[in-house]
């Protein structure tokens, strides 16, 4: 399940990419797909060790070009470990909700990022997430769970304001804030619960099978109530920051 589109971002063969705050690697592994030279970044040792052997097993059985390269690291997002300038782009899915400091963490993305570069963040969209929050303080009231709910727009100058202009937004995952509030309502851990059950199953069902009605159906909600909110930028080749961009939500 996707949240950036990568032909968007121009992502292919000879890519140099960064997916900071990785996870479990499914961007990072459409990246490597594609034939980028990919690294997946995150603080979590064993989702970097689990993504590591993926790349392994996904070269192994030819799923990528020969010529592409992957790696997992593990680190600080706040503290990047590369130089400046190093990457084509960079991509911060999901992440930036976690973390208390994020104009630091927006701070090394943009340094790291080449001029000319382009990058994707995306982040819960403000108002699925405020229903969340509402029906439930264990949502997000966990050890690294979100701190802040962003506005689509704070998030945009935010982004401004360290370097990048803003070329793009988008939403996804419409059919995923139903069954968030659904959760939220029920109780987040309450996973036995017949409608959490057959909702889930609904969207395995959806991820694996790809029904025509259900893709046709989210394209149209995503605008209405897509649960999460993508923002595409990039980084002047010039040096010279940009003017604030205009984002609504």
């Amino acid at each position: 399940m996707l949240t950036v589109d990568f032909d968007r971002l121009g992502v292919g063969p000879q890519t140099k990419a960064i997916d900071i705050g990785a996870g479990q690697g499914r961007h990072s592994f459409e990246m490597f797909r594609r034939g980028a030279d990919v690294i997946a970044f995150d603080q979590s040792e064993q989702d970097m060790a689990d993504v590591g052997e993926m790349f392994d097993a996904m070269m192994a059985e030819g799923h990528v070009p020969a010529d592409a390269k992957a790696r997992a690291e593990v680190g600080d997002a706040l503290r990047l470990p590369y130089a400046d300038n190093s990457f084509d782009v960079v991509l911060m899915s999901e992440i930036l909700e976690h973390i208390p400091g994020d104009e630091a963490a927006m701070a090394e993305m943009v340094r790291i990022l080449k001029p000319g570069g382009v990058a994707a963040v995306t982040v819960p969209r403000y108002w699925p997430e405020k229903v969340c929050w509402a029906l439930s303080d264990e949502y997000h009231e966990v050890e690294g769970g979100h701190v802040r709910i962003y506005k689509a727009s704070e998030l945009a100058d935010k982004l401004t304001r360290a370097g990048l202009e803003v070329t793009g937004t988008d939403h996804s995952h419409a059919l995923h804030a139903p069954y968030w509030w659904l959760k939220c309502a029920v109780g987040v851990e309450n996973n036995d619960n017949v409608l959490v059950k057959g909702y889930h199953q609904l969207l395995v069902w959806d991820m694996m099978s790809k029904p025509w009605l259900t893709r046709v159906g989210e394209q149209a909600l995503n605008p209405f109530i897509g649960k999460s909110v993508a923002l595409y930028l990039r980084k002047p080749a010039d040096g010279v920051s940009p003017a604030p961009d205009t984002v609504s939500e």
